[in-house]
């Protein structure tokens, strides 16, 4: 992508190179667009081009950009409370705590602010170790739970590996995926089952005693968006209760309306001890993340301080935009239309992409929540994407061999397929010519 042309735009470009250290990057190559304003399903760049935006940047902006209910809520907030500490109470957090808890499951009665979803995995492990009094950690492969020391250590990703010393008590297992099934699965039923049997089997070997909680993506996002088959969280739902485990479901990329439905467990009846959550809460407009949880676990510090807190926890602005995104939501069946949007117009577009394209191997995903993924030797997803970009378009390039197509829930049905029609065109323009590697990425063999 050539640097912005405009004076000013060219000016942001270099300064930006020159003063930040930017995430998950090699520094020397970095060449981002510079974005000057945002509407809707749209960003524009420096020089007034237009991108449709099929990455909700990081799968956060769930109601698009300026979003004006969202806007003039934290203007108005702003204008009579901008900040005020944690220990004071506050019309927006109080709010904001009741709006999230209605869509939840009824056994969750209490919500912890955070400022994003990390913390927000690292407040919910803390409050199950207490709650248990026990150590250790079960977590799943291909999985994504946060980039600080802990929610990395946790997570099942490549990107652990530079700091995961092996002290953490954290043990690691495989959950169900049958297009990379490691059980030698044919059926989503024996993908269920087998996936199942493995984790009791990890659980017994480890020790049972020793686990205070399982976590898991509801639905896996960064990792590659693997609805699971049905009946796997019933099971886990029964293993935990055996051996007196709590359940944390991380929803922090799957909630508020991303699979369709308000959070992603309510898809498979998944009753979670407590769960995370963060980005489509307020459609990202101002940070925010948090852990609801059960009354017993709320009542483990009745009477003992709970060790842990935040600056701004439930930050008058953040909450204030989070009741308007709920609100907003609400009121534009914006659950609804997203569920609509997957079923009758993005699922049978990447089905039909697959057929056309033997370089994809699986499309896989529900609401706007949906994955593309390479057959293994396939190395061309960043000429795709940059191709895509080239044309108007901004997809989400997740790991080695993957696209994800996770535009905002409520872009219109003209945008959504004219999206769609570019990612086609680039697909039969660039996929054939695309550079083959000799062996298959470790992230796509696993």
């Amino acid at each position: 992508m050539p640097k912005p042309q405009s004076p000013l735009g060219a000016e942001i470009y270099d300064r930006e190179l020159e003063n930040v250290f930017h995430s998950w990057s090699a520094q020397g190559s970095l060449d981002p667009l510079v974005i000057t304003h945002a509407e809707g399903p749209y960003l524009v760049d420096a020089d007034e081009k237009r991108y449709i935006d099929f990455s909700s940047q990081l799968v956060f902006t769930n109601l698009g950009h300026s979003h004006p209910a969202i806007v003039r809520a934290v203007q108005e907030q702003a204008a009579q409370l901008c900040t005020i500490a944690p220990a004071h109470a506050s019309a927006p957090r109080a709010l904001a705590a009741e709006k999230i808890l209605s869509h939840l499951p009824e056994n969750l009665s209490k919500v912890f602010f955070t400022n994003g979803g990390a913390d927000a995995v690292e407040h919910a492990l803390r409050l199950a170790k207490l709650t248990t009094g026990r150590p250790k950690v079960l977590a799943a492969m291909r999985s994504y739970h946060g980039a600080t020391q802990t929610t990395l250590t946790v997570s099942g990703d490549s990107r652990r590996w530079p700091i995961d010393d092996g002290r953490t008590g954290v043990v690691h297992f495989f959950g169900p995926f049958l297009y990379r099934t490691v059980f030698h699965a044919e059926t989503e039923e024996q993908e269920c089952a087998r996936a199942l049997e493995h984790l009791e089997n990890v659980i017994a070997i480890e020790g049972p005693e020793s686990f205070a909680a399982l976590i898991m993506e509801t639905v896996p996002g960064t990792a590659g968006i693997m609805p699971p088959p049905a009946g796997y969280w019933a099971g886990v739902r029964e293993i935990c209760d055996r051996y007196g485990i709590l359940m944390i479901c991380d929803e922090v990329m799957a909630g508020f309306g991303r699979t369709g439905a308000w959070f992603a467990l309510d898809n498979y009846d998944a009753r979670p001890d407590l769960v995370t959550f963060a980005k489509g809460v307020n459609s990202g407009y101002v940070p925010l993340g948090g852990v609801a949880m059960t009354q017993a676990v709320a009542d483990t510090f009745k009477d003992t301080p709970y060790p842990g807190g935040l600056t701004y926890s439930g930050h008058p602005l953040a909450a204030a935009a989070a009741v308007a995104t709920i609100t907003a939501m609400e009121d534009e069946d914006v659950v609804a239309n997203a569920a609509r949007l997957g079923a009758d117009i993005i699922g049978p577009a990447l089905a039909s992409l697959k057929e056309k394209n033997p370089v994809i191997g699986d499309v896989r995903g529900l609401g706007c929540f949906w994955a593309i993924e390479f057959v293994d030797g396939y190395d061309g997803q960043k000429a795709l994407a940059a191709a895509c970009r080239e044309r108007g378009l901004v997809v989400f390039v997740a790991g080695a061999n993957r696209l994800h197509i996770v535009p905002p829930l409520n872009i219109p049905d003209d945008v959504l397929r004219d999206g769609l029609g570019i990612l086609a065109d680039v697909f039969s323009e660039v996929a054939p010519d695309a550079s083959q590697s000799s062996a298959p990425a470790l992230a796509a063999t696993v």
